[in-house]
């Protein structure tokens, strides 16, 4: 199982880091090793002292493919839920102002926390998904499809130039505005429209 991301994939959420608009998806990876699994706590890694959370919409990969032409990309996804993609923010500058690569920051064990995923032919029939994040209660992250760059089909195609797409991967397809911090004792909780798939304490 592999995980695929998609960095500055919402316009203002570039903006709000200081980064360029990207002509295509930005990708990174994570390994298995990051998927926080179900019922497990979160711990608050002992290498950072800025922990962002980014919630994100998340694909579940449902066929095998490679080369992925954008027309028949939807039928290689079944499943979509929330997510978390945890960064340790102040590790991941020192990395970039470096020009070294910034898997520490982004790819450490537990730092994917994927909601309860639900089948996604229903909700295919909407023109735009919203998802929001709460911290504690309060609302800190919102965005909906309508403002992403690239929507899900682009971005399957684009992945598959590059690397197969295995049944059970998944797709993590970028943050919108509003990605800060959190710390010890924060309750985070996702949405995907009304329905809550994702809590996360962290401890």
């Amino acid at each position: 199982m592999k995980i695929f991301c998609v960095g500055r994939n919402y316009a203002e959420h570039a903006a709000e880091l200081g980064n360029d608009i990207p002509d295509e998806p930005v990708l990174f990876m994570k390994p298995k090793s990051a998927l926080l699994q179900p019922h497990m706590p979160f711990y608050y890694p002992e290498f950072t002292n800025e922990l962002h959370y980014e919630v994100e919409l998340v694909l579940r990969i449902s066929k095998n493919g490679k080369y992925i032409q954008e027309r028949h990309a939807s039928k290689y996804y079944n499943a979509i839920t929330v997510g978390i993609d945890f960064t340790a923010r102040d590790l991941q500058n020192d990395l970039k102002e470096k020009g070294l690569p910034w898997e520490k920051a982004k790819a450490w064990d537990n730092s994917a926390a994927v909601g309860k995923f639900i089948d996604f032919n229903p909700l295919a029939q909407k023109d735009e998904m919203n998802f929001k994040l709460l911290k504690n209660k309060e609302l800190v992250q919102s965005g909906h499809t309508g403002q992403m760059i690239f929507n899900f089909n682009q971005i399957i195609a684009n992945i598959s130039q590059y690397f197969s797409l295995n049944i059970g991967d998944l797709v993590f397809t970028g943050t919108p505005k509003g990605v800060g911090e959190c710390v010890v004792g924060d309750e985070l909780e996702a949405f995907l429209e009304d329905q809550s798939l994702l809590q996360v304490e962290v401890k």
